[in-house]
């Protein structure tokens, strides 16, 4: 009877434990370090837009208005030319961030592949429009779509690659804002739409690439059609690790709502406000504690919030500054 028991408990038991398996053959200091803030403690971020050839400005610009430096920084590989030839200079920051013990969160406007690159943020570029034919030619192996789209990939990979010679792990944000149409990655609901790219660029740079230090973003913004695009734009939980959600609806906020649908859609992975205007207070923070960071959009964070609001949070005992990160030696 005793040994049958024993048995039974074991089978109970055996789903949880490889899960914790699983997570253990994947492991990133990073990402231990959300699961263990997640429901406590939020870190406080900003990204660095353009110049890439000054990719602190606004870490810069929250450390002068609130006396601390964010526990998160973001740059971003972009698409004009004077960006791209500077790419190496805002990889060169995000070694210097991690060393000074930031989480680092890097993401990629990219020009499409059906034009040139550089480019603009126009119908041209950055927000141009792939018909039906050429994303179909895109996501077909092979085909001259496919192999222009793998080249430029290849060239960011380079950059991943340094980073991870030097042992720093990248919170990687591709194709950030799957539901929002704008952008030609973009606003394909479906297994043959935009996540299907998404899942092709992962298994491409975790496979063929070799790339280990990628701690996988999916990221969708909070159109009111949040409901049904977390589950619509949802890649698969093998192709992720952290869920974020853009918050640029001000006249909604940070609702419980949204909140709900982000914390069931992640199934216990870490939640994250991917990019902001309105900073979130300290109060929706305590009463949403999942959110393990949220990060203001550049120059939008100083234009949509008074400087009291901005140093309240970054004072505030449930948000983590760069001077509070534990460090990653």
């Amino acid at each position: 009877m005793k040994n049958n028991f024993i048995v039974l408990v074991a089978i109970i038991l055996m789903p949880s434990l490889g899960a914790c398996q699983a997570k253990k053959e994947r492991s990133f200091k990073t990402l231990d370090f959300l699961y263990e803030i997640s429901g406590s403690k939020t870190i406080a971020g900003i990204h660095n837009r353009e110049p890439n050839a000054n990719p602190d400005q606004w870490t810069n610009e929250i450390h002068r208005l609130t006396g601390k430096y964010p526990g998160l920084w973001s740059g971003d590989f972009l698409f004009q030319e004077e960006n791209i030839e500077n790419r190496q200079t805002m990889i060169d920051e995000a070694v210097t961030q991690w060393e000074k013990g930031a989480v680092i969160n890097i993401m990629w406007h990219t020009c499409s592949p059906a034009l040139n690159e550089p480019c603009g943020w126009n119908k041209e570029g950055v927000l141009s429009h792939l018909s039906d034919e050429q994303w179909k030619e895109l996501t077909t192996d092979g085909t001259p779509l496919n192999k222009e789209w793998k080249s430029r990939v290849d060239e960011i990979s380079g950059y991943l690659e340094y980073l991870q010679n030097k042992g720093v792990e990248v919170l990687w944000r591709p194709m950030h804002e799957m539901n929002q149409g704008v952008f030609w990655w973009g606003g394909r609901p479906g297994p043959e739409g935009t996540l299907k790219l998404f899942q092709m660029l992962h298994d491409y740079m975790t496979n063929e690439k070799g790339l280990t230090n990628l701690i996988w973003v999916w990221d969708i913004q909070d159109f009111g059609t949040l409901a049904a695009d977390a589950i619509s734009y949802n890649p698969g939980d093998e192709y992720w690790d952290v869920l974020a959600l853009d918050v640029y609806d001000d006249k909604s906020g940070y609702s419980e709502e949204k909140y709900n649908i982000i914390v069931e859609a992640a199934k216990g992975k870490p939640i994250a406000i991917g990019e902001c205007q309105k900073i979130p207070t300290v109060e929706q923070l305590k009463d949403q504690p999942k959110w393990t960071f949220f990060m203001g959009w550049s120059e939008l964070e100083v234009e949509r919030n008074t400087e009291e609001q901005i140093k309240k949070v970054h004072d505030a005992e449930n948000v983590l500054t760069l001077d509070e990160m534990p460090g990653w030696e």
